[in-house]
């Protein structure tokens, strides 16, 4: 009798429970006319197979391919495309803000946002395309045989369908997302470069405002270069002593005195000079370096203001702008009550300027940090109120002291009757709230004394200074002596 097996192959048989099973058939022949029949039970090891190999090529959150199948599915596409001599599209998405969805909410929810983008997203390509969760809050889309026109149409469908908002915890957020795209063979030969230009194209989508698309052009490679090369450098002049505060006085426009101060921060490179802020702060705003400048203007604005205290300069409040992230910290008000105490200064030296975006990214982490400062007697305000979303019911809610017109409405205050409206509207809700409202970049006397009309508060622009070294601020604006006490610095409460 041989003892040599034969492998049948596979075979799936129904059990008596109603239950299919797999087994590997295997035979031995016995003689010329007879076979011993060998049957093996394989369910648990092919299932196990299957989920490692699924494991392998598929994301476990959003069933989504991954990289790796990705990857595998682009070099057939690719092949492809160059043998028919055809084209093929890869579009980079990023979720825009999703780090405040993950901050506010929690991750188990972000997580559930991440499952519906990608459902949401299937809906939106065909059969032979390929939607990737590649990590975090990043997809892709494979596009084959898409052209720029074929692209464009997937890239604007997706930015229609995220218009829609997501269903998360019992929240209805509106989330939007920015489009990176590159096409093949214009942009790239092979996957790995045409991935890395359409993620040069999201940042410059990002760069434009979020909640677009933008096509790879050869030059942003360059920009890219250079902006990476300004992160180094400006987190090399945060240890190096590079970064200056500039200080711009608030006045009160009945009056003209002085009734407080914004603190700007300034980049003085060794070798480049000046650096704008709207080159640098926007890099920031696009990594951590934001947190860092905010926590480093802190630290400053508390040991300047020290300094005019023990030379008998009198008393003042400083503005500094912080970004949403601060107050997502939950840290942030021990943090400012430390350094209150270690430069020995009142609450009130402080205020916090915030944006409308911080208010409409609120959750309770933020709740209860703006909380904890009110407690501690810090003064808040909204900067450049007027230019974004933000609810009413977040401006009765929240603990806030001061609105500040945005300056594109001040600018035309004198000529433009909507312009002049909307500063008026701002004063008049400002007031029924019992908030200070401060109109920026007043420049001109006609300005001055139509927002004077209206009722406005304070003012800062050029009208009265421009942005000062901390000497010259001094100099002209904090004249030590016994009269010091007739300028009792801003305090945030309406003084009306």
């Amino acid at each position: 009798m041989s003892e040599v097996a034969y492998q049948l192959g596979e075979v799936e048989y129904l059990q008596p429970n109603g239950t299919f099973r797999t087994a590997l058939l295997s035979a031995i022949p016995v003689n010329e006319t007879l076979l011993f029949g060998i049957a093996h039970d394989i369910t648990e090891v092919k299932e196990a197979k299957q989920r490692i190999e699924h494991l392998a090529f598929f994301d476990a959150l959003t069933t989504l391919p991954n990289r790796a199948l990705l990857a595998e599915r682009a070099e057939l596409a690719l092949a492809l495309a160059e043998r028919h001599h055809a084209v093929l599209a890869v579009l980079f998405l990023d979720l825009d803000r999703f780090k405040e969805v993950n901050d506010s909410l929690g991750h188990a929810e972000g997580d559930a946002l991440l499952v519906q983008v990608a459902a949401r997203l299937k809906t939106l390509t065909r059969g032979e395309d390929t939607v990737c969760r590649l990590g975090g809050d990043e997809f892709v889309l494979l596009l084959p045989e898409a052209n720029q026109a074929g692209a464009l149409r997937v890239a604007d469908k997706v930015l229609a369908a995220f218009r829609q908002p997501f269903t998360v915890a019992t929240h209805a957020l509106q989330v939007t997302v920015s489009i990176g795209i590159a096409l093949y063979p214009h942009d790239g030969a092979d996957f790995a470069e045409l991935l890395k230009n359409a993620d040069t194209a999201l940042y410059q989508a990002k760069q434009d405002g979020r909640n677009t698309r933008a096509f790879y052009d050869r030059q942003m490679n360059v920009a890219t270069f250079e902006r990476l090369l300004l992160e180094a450098e400006l987190r090399k002049a945060l240890a190096a002593g590079h970064l200056c505060a500039y200080f711009q006085p608030k006045v009160r426009l009945a009056d003209g005195t002085l009734a407080g101060a914004e603190a700007l921060i300034r980049w003085f490179h060794p070798e480049r000079g000046a650096i704008p802020p709207g080159q640098f702060i926007p890099l920031a705003e696009a990594s951590d370096l934001i947190v860092d400048l905010g926590e480093w203007m802190l630290t400053e604005v508390c040991r300047q203001l020290a300094v005019w205290q023990q030379q008998g300069r009198p008393p003042l409040t400083v503005a500094v702008n912080l970004a949403a992230r601060h107050f997502c910290r939950p840290a942030l008000a021990n943090q400012i009550s430390g350094l209150l105490a270690a430069h020995d200064l009142p609450p009130h030296a402080l205020e916090l300027e915030l944006t409308e975006s911080t208010l409409l990214e609120t959750g309770a982490q933020t709740a209860d940090t703006l909380a904890a400062l009110e407690r501690l007697g810090i003064g808040l305000a909204i900067d450049d109120f007027g230019t974004g979303y933000s609810s009413l019911s977040y401006l009765k809610r929240l603990p806030l002291t001061a609105l500040k017109i945005d300056q594109s409405f001040v600018r035309n205050v004198v000529d433009d009757s909507d312009d002049r409206i909307l500063a008026a509207t701002i004063v008049t809700l400002g007031h029924q709230m019992e908030l200070v409202v401060v109109a920026e970049g007043v420049e001109t006397e006609d300005q001055r004394r139509c927002l004077l009309e209206q009722g406005c508060d304070l003012a800062q622009g050029y009208l009265f200074d421009r942005p000062v070294p901390a000497e010259d601020f001094a100099a002209a604006w904090l004249a030590p002596g016994p009269d010091a006490t007739s300028h009792p610095g801003y305090r945030t409460s309406n003084p009306k």
